[in-house]
């Protein structure tokens, strides 16, 4: 039997709290994923016009789906250790 309960900075969590936290931090994850694809093709295209915006192939920010599975895989790394 799996323990459910998880210590953080000394506090115990709940599974709730648990899937919480992981939900937030794939989506900070993929959303800094995001921000940094999109500032350095930003400076590409400011840059010297090295890229022409146009034809740049922009970032999109993460879908609900891509928060999910990346919370998946995060969740399956805890179960593992």
């Amino acid at each position: 039997m799996y323990n459910t309960q998880h210590t953080t900075q000394g506090k115990k969590m709940n599974a709730y709290s648990l899937r919480a936290s992981i939900l937030s931090q794939a989506q900070d994850i993929l959303s800094s994923q995001y921000h940094q694809e999109y500032e350095r093709l930003r400076y590409l295209c400011d840059r010297d016009d090295q890229v022409d915006p146009k034809t740049v192939n922009w970032p999109k920010m993460p879908t609900t789906e891509k928060i999910l599975e990346e919370a998946e895989k995060l969740y399956r790394f805890i179960q593992t250790k």
